[in-house]
């Protein structure tokens, strides 16, 4: 197994190494490798769904993604991305093509923590579709003092889409009004013990205890030092590989701009602690 990496910073891509027959030594380098890089990508995989969801298992817990219409029938677990791009009526539904699209981290709406979010890819387009990550460590890290102060004990509501409730036609209807869920805006990472920053564009509500412009524009504040991190990862996928990100302490976002007629299709689990 080769192990390298793209910036010191975020990032780690492992070669030469099949993950359905990893050793004990192996696994622990690997998983040590995400830790250490936040997003760890592993190259020219070749994996039934079965293999895939036990590799994933590796991990931690998975869990049922909020939005139904797109888990496996047999395997609920395990979200197949990319597929349904095209209405009945042949237009595009981009509900399902900008998925993923603007930075956030997965399931802050949720009241678990999600540890990580794990794709393999199948089926990639010639060009675009690329997914960008950002180290919510070194955004966190480079605050001014001040700013650091000020942030410290708040706490954030998230819901599914955050104030806009964008994306919230992939919902059932009975998942779209669910209560927000309550992060603290800097975390202290269970493993690694390191800080971050946890605002999420996309899926935040409100900061508690401050009032509504007060929040709106703490929001914007950190939004800007969060996507403008120069410890950034872009993932121009190849099919066979496998991705995993930190929830914890990283944004991602879909860059999409692909070919509609073209297949952009990924198993997706997500990992809880």
């Amino acid at each position: 197994m080769k192990l390298e990496k793209p910036d010191p910073r975020i990032g780690a891509i492992a070669t030469d190494v099949d993950v359905r027959s990893l050793s004990d030594a192996d696994w622990n380098h690997l998983y040590a490798a995400w830790l250490e890089g936040i997003v760890l990508v592993v190259r020219g995989q070749t994996l039934s769904m079965e293999e895939f969801l036990a590799y994933s298992r590796r991990f931690g817990r998975l869990k049922p993604h909020r939005v139904r219409r797109t888990r496996h029938a047999q395997h609920p677990e395990l979200t197949v991305m990319g597929v349904g791009t095209r209405k009945p009526d042949g237009s595009v539904d981009r509900a399902i093509y900008n998925r993923g699209g603007g930075w956030h981290t997965d399931s802050p709406w949720d009241t678990e923590i999600c540890k990580g979010t794990q794709l393999y890819a199948l089926a990639i387009p010639s060009y675009g579709g690329d997914t960008l990550f950002a180290s919510m460590y070194e955004a966190y890290d480079a605050l001014p003092d001040g700013l650091k102060a000020r942030i410290d004990g708040l706490n954030a509501e998230h819901v599914y889409g955050g104030r806009a409730r964008k994306g919230n036609d992939l919902l059932e209807p009975e998942d779209r009004d669910l209560p927000p869920a309550v992060h603290p805006v800097v975390r202290v990472h269970e493993e690694t013990g390191r800080k971050s920053l946890y605002a999420n564009p996309t899926h935040i509500l409100r900061i508690q205890g401050l009032g509504d412009s007060e929040s709106d524009r703490l929001v914007a504040e950190l939004t800007e030092h969060m996507v403008n991190t120069p410890a950034q990862y872009r993932h121009k996928w190849s099919a066979g590989d496998i991705v995993i990100w930190d929830n914890r302490c990283a944004l991602h976002a879909a860059t999409g701009g692909y070919p509609i007629e073209e297949p952009r299709i990924h198993w997706r689990v997500t990992i809880m602690q």
